[in-house]
């Protein structure tokens, strides 16, 4: 038995950030959105070369990776998040809901299962953030097949198999349908009251003035023949599989 890993870099980005005075946040920039492939070559005839996956948003493709035999190499792509999440000028509101559906297109040319790992974080000027709670980014995970691996999820990561394989050209429903930013950030604020000459002046700031937050995305597929084996191997983890490809972790 052989294996063969190459993880699809992405340059991490900026997603949002915030704007003081407006309690809204003012610019989109984009998340990372990175993609590997694994396969096991349990039999001759079914290799790395042929595993594709692909990242959607919305149902658009985000980033891909797919083997063209004609060339003998990878066409892969390397894409952004939440380009397209506010209109020009337009300023994203704590509470408000947007429309952020992540999914999964089997690309290849075999059948596989797949997994997601999405992380959540905040940045400030000097790097990543832990005094903010990744729970106040709320991407809302809607079930439809997806299950989530709670040993292995922690508030800043969230992994998530789809318990069916994929066909060749075949997508999964979508992991996620939408995103907002907890409210509750808009409380934070701290006050300095300055007096001259008989006036008092009150300046108000918000704590999470200067914040980012970061989402990532990262897709892996592993084929079916073998799974149990091929998946252990790949991700480390044990799984059930049923007579009819359904997906369970022990």
């Amino acid at each position: 038995m052989s294996k063969k890993r190459k993880p699809f870099a992405a340059k991490p980005a900026i997603l949002l950030s915030a704007a003081a005075l407006l309690l809204a946040f003012s610019t989109v920039g984009s998340a990372r959105a990175a993609l590997t492939y694994y396969s096991e070559n349990y039999a001759a005839e079914v290799t790395v070369s042929n595993i594709g996956v692909t990242l959607t948003e919305n149902g658009n493709k985000v980033s891909y990776r797919d083997y063209t035999h004609k060339n003998d190499k990878w066409d892969e792509a390397e894409g952004r998040l939440l380009t397209g999440m506010l209109k020009e000028g337009e300023k994203l509101e704590p509470g408000k809901e947007y429309p952020e559906r992540l999914g999964v297109t089997n690309s290849g040319t075999i059948d596989t299962y797949v997994r997601v790992i999405i992380r959540k974080s905040w940045m400030d000027a000097e790097g990543k953030d832990t005094t903010l709670s990744p729970d106040l980014i709320d991407l809302n995970f809607v079930g439809n097949g997806w299950i989530i691996d709670k040993k292995a999820s922690t508030k800043e990561r969230t992994v998530l198999y789809y318990t069916k394989s994929i066909a060749a050209g075949e997508s999964t429903p979508d992991i996620t349908d939408t995103i907002r930013i907890d409210p509750s950030i808009t409380g934070k604020v701290n006050e300095f009251v300055e007096e001259k000459d008989g006036y008092k002046t009150i300046t108000t700031t918000y704590e999470y003035d200067g914040y980012q937050f970061n989402i990532e995305a990262e897709v892996d597929a592993v084929q079916t023949h073998n799974a149990v084996d091929a998946i252990k191997s790949a991700w480390g983890v044990d799984v059930n599989v049923s007579s009819d490809n359904h997906l369970s972790l022990r």
